[in-house]
């Protein structure tokens, strides 16, 4: 039995323990207190941060892509409307099964499918990935009802790359598509493209991405748990990109592709006097509209396969041997190096080295008689070229005509423009590891051999000879335009040293010459001259694809068209105020006067009749001259 002194010493001890709890639960009480007072005060401006962070996020506002036009204000690249269902990847756990899932509400191809699943690898889980574009009315508003059944995935409404006049543009323009990783890998050279799905390509779209993409803009915006915006908190608008207007007449753009249908070819037109390219067309085409949200493998590999290649840009790409159209250039640079214009050359049909048995053929089987340079010309005579180049030279014949462009870029404003070849002894020896034999040179004479040219640099150096030496850097750009000011800035190309001779009337004798061949009666295009409203001078050309053996006839007509000879041409019009220089080829076509000439005919009327007077001012009645 316990006694009262265990008692109250038991009562002693409990009572102790209260005390010594209730401390504890006192000082802890204070240490909480002094924590909050610490966060709250002290740290309140770094945790308020910390806060903002989980629940406020920065979003990239895509800019508007600027329009671009041609001369006459024609739309050649615009931005639509289009719906597009987007994923966020982070969002999905079971992807194929949501893929799966989705498909019975809309329509997704195998391609789509494959293009998306490729992206996913490429790009951060977090952006948002296009599945599908183009979504048609009915599909948008069957997915809006069923959204709900496919978290993670949003229906957005975009703009959308557009080319109205289709194939016309295709090569000229160019278009855009989805940034692919290799493009990645240089993009952020080329400036800041925070939320910018799409990039320029080929054509115009590419060389002049920096203006045309504009600057993204920035959002902070509010959202839930779910990744969901509640609201924006601030916002720094976007910079619509500038609008371009080229110099390209669409109308005439149009006529040069119906000119060459059917054919395999290029046509290029230029004003001589600024070098702004008139047309550029490249036949045969494709629709530029395909490529913008990726094109499907199996239309990829039907443009890509085709032997007509579709995808090649024949006007800056494509090399031929110009034939006799750069005769009229043999005679101004045989002229400077003292080969008199007037100088008559026996022609037979045929001509040959000293001390050589091979015949160098003329076109004309029976020959040409007695020629000079204008009767040269005129009937393009090639044993007078045979006879002026092996006179002067491989070496001088190399740099006459380098001074006039011949294997040289244009400058063009355009990508990748290839630079031709004006072949010389050490361009022989450095890339074939061989000597340079007299045989080479008489090809030269009649731009055969290894010579090439692209019809932009035959159109170039045409419109040089219309400017009577002065030469001018060919250009699609003619202004850009501030989308949101709308003030036009014009684009300015500095200006090259005219290409002064010793005799400056040389240039006026050489295109007397392509005068005549015209409208002499042995021109080998005078047929053009028939019902003409202007005057004109040009030169036709045939060049060979395949070589022809001394004992050996060329037949067109029993020849496969892969072997047939090139049709070329080169003009310009009218003669002493030109408006318009251009050059034609047509691969395969043949004779230059049977084939590329008239099509030259066709596009120069085309031009000067019914375009220039479209646009042209009426009369002043105080002055009586056009203003």
């Amino acid at each position: 039995m316990r006694t009262l002194n265990g008692f109250e010493n038991d009562s002693g001890v409990i009572h102790l323990r209260y005390m010594q709890a209730l401390l504890v639960i006192v000082g802890l009480t204070f240490l909480l207190v002094a924590r909050v007072v610490y966060l709250q005060i002290a740290e309140h401006d770094r945790f308020e941060s910390l806060s903002q962070e989980n629940h406020i996020d920065e979003v990239s506002l895509k800019p508007v892509r600027g329009l671009i036009y041609d001369r006459h204000n024609e739309v050649l690249a615009r931005n639509v409307r289009v719906f597009n269902l987007e994923v966020l990847p982070d969002r999905i756990r079971d992807m194929s099964a949501l893929l799966n899932e989705l498909s019975h509400a809309v329509e997704l191809t195998p391609d789509e499918i494959g293009q998306f699943k490729t992206t996913l690898k490429s790009r951060p889980s977090f952006e948002r990935q296009i599945l599908k574009t183009n979504l048609d009315e009915e599909e948008a508003a069957i997915f809006s009802v069923n959204q709900h059944r496919f978290p993670g995935v949003e229906l957005n409404v975009h703009l959308q790359r557009n080319y109205p006049h289709g194939n016309l543009t295709a090569h000229v323009v160019g278009h855009v598509g989805r940034i692919s990783p290799q493009d990645r890998e240089t993009v952020s050279q080329r400036g800041d493209y925070s939320g910018i799905s799409h990039i320029g390509k080929i054509g115009i779209e590419s060389h002049y991405e920096s203006m045309l993409k504009g600057q993204p803009g920035r959002s902070q915006v509010e959202m839930n748990a779910h990744g969901r915006i509640i609201r924006h908190l601030s916002q720094t608008l976007p910079d619509t990109g500038r609008a371009l207007h080229l110099s390209l007449d669409i109308k005439l753009q149009e006529e040069s592709m119906k000119a060459l249908e059917g054919y395999e070819g290029a046509v290029v037109a230029i004003e001589p006097k600024t070098g702004e390219v008139l047309a550029m067309a490249s036949v045969p085409t494709f629709d530029p509209n395909l490529f913008v949200n990726g094109i499907s493998r199996a239309k990829f590999s039907e443009l890509n396969t085709s032997s007509r290649r579709p995808l090649f840009n024949r006007s800056i790409y494509g090399q031929y041997a110009p034939g006799s159209t750069i005769k009229g250039f043999m005679s101004l640079v045989g002229i400077e190096n003292g080969y008199s214009h007037d100088r008559r050359v026996f022609c037979p049909g045929w001509f040959s080295l000293p001390n050589n048995s091979r015949r160098y053929r003329c076109w004309k089987k029976t020959g040409h008689g007695y020629v000079d340079g204008n009767s040269a010309i005129e009937q393009s005579c090639d044993v007078y070229y045979y006879n002026l180049a092996v006179r002067i030279g491989i070496d001088r014949i190399h740099e006459g005509m380098s001074r006039f462009g011949f294997g040289q870029k244009t400058g063009i404003d355009l990508p990748n423009e290839r630079s031709g070849l004006m072949p010389s002894r050490d361009w022989k020896q450095r890339a074939r590891q061989q000597s340079w034999f007299p045989g080479d040179t008489v090809n030269v004479g009649i731009g055969q051999g290894y010579m090439l040219m692209t019809p932009l640099q035959l159109a170039s150096v045409t419109a040089t000879l219309a400017n009577r030496g002065k030469s001018v850097t060919p250009r699609l750009l003619r202004m850009t335009e501030n989308s949101v000011s709308q003030q036009l800035e014009p684009h300015i190309v500095p200006d090259k040293e005219k290409i002064e001779l010793k005799d400056g009337r040389s240039y006026d004798a050489v295109i007397e010459g392509m005068r005549r061949v015209v409208y002499g009666n042995r021109g080998t295009a005078r047929r053009l001259q028939e019902e003409i409203l202007y005057d004109m001078a040009g030169k036709t050309g045939t060049a060979q694809v395949v070589g022809i053996g001394q004992d050996e006839t060329y037949d067109e007509e029993s020849t496969p068209k892969e072997h047939r000879d090139h049709s070329l041409f080169v003009g310009f019009a009218p003669l002493q105020d030109p408006r318009i220089a251009i050059a034609v080829i047509v691969e395969h076509g043949g004779s230059g006067s049977q084939v590329a000439a008239p099509i030259a005919r066709r596009l120069i009327d085309y031009y000067l009749i019914e375009r220039l007077k479209m646009y042209a001012r009426p009369e002043t009645p105080s002055s009586g001259k056009e203003a």
